[in-house]
């Protein structure tokens, strides 16, 4: 973890406390900040590097979770944000994941998770239960939403072939017969398209692929009137 910078967001002391506590014992440079209890942190001064890790105490209700989150990745240039969360809501989750969190937590597991978290997170990996991240990029592929054309900094002319065919959920053998390549150079080139990416699993590579794309969803919810 060395090398690695953390910013703590929480509105209660006690868990600012614990946060702190975990991270010390990882010896990772960070910094507490204090959120107030309303959904409407003012983020304008705060002072943080590009791409640190953010770790967000989302103690709120679904719709201020998703607000808070959203503000502290837009305060943060290039936030990793590894979110915390009573309930892993199928709903909250999906929309936090399209805000580009990388990271969730249960409370109940955050003692025994968050080490292997950050880590994955300071990779440029992600943390989400596999059925809740199958399920999202299940939920990608069949709106269509990442089927748009990517053309990724640092990818070659075949890669983007590739991971276009990899949006659409093509087996190698089916992307192999589209570009009129072999299914060995295929499983060279969804190699390398890992490596770029700093994922292990295709789902994550889907994920981390649609998370690069501007969104809509990566604004901040405007406040209900």
């Amino acid at each position: 973890m060395s090398g690695a910078r953390a910013l703590l967001f929480s509105p209660h002391p006690l868990a600012l406390e614990s946060l702190t506590q975990s991270l010390g014992a990882l010896a990772i440079p960070f910094t507490a900040v204090r959120l107030p209890l309303s959904a409407h942190p003012d983020l304008s001064h705060l002072d943080a590097e590009h791409g640190a890790i953010c770790v967000i105490d989302a103690c709120y209700p679904p719709v201020g979770a998703e607000r808070v989150v959203a503000l502290v990745m837009s305060a943060v240039p290039g936030a990793r944000a590894l979110v915390l969360t009573d309930d892993l809501d199928e709903t909250l989750v999906f929309r936090l994941l399209r805000l580009g969190v990388k990271g969730l937590v249960p409370y109940d597991r955050a003692s025994e998770q968050i080490a292997q978290a950050l880590s994955a997170v300071e990779r440029g990996g992600f943390w989400v239960p596999r059925e809740l991240l199958s399920r999202f990029v299940d939920s990608l592929l069949h709106s269509g939403a990442s089927r748009q054309t990517l053309h990724p900094v640092g990818l070659s002319v075949r890669e983007n072939d590739v991971l276009d065919c990899l949006l659409e959920n093509l087996s190698n053998k089916e992307i192999g017969s589209r570009l009129n390549i072999s299914e060995r150079t295929v499983k060279f080139h969804v190699s390398n398209l890992l490596g770029k990416f700093g994922v292990q699993r295709r789902a994550d590579l889907i994920l981390q692929a649609y998370q690069t794309r501007p969104l809509e969803a990566a604004r901040a919810p405007a406040p209900a009137s």
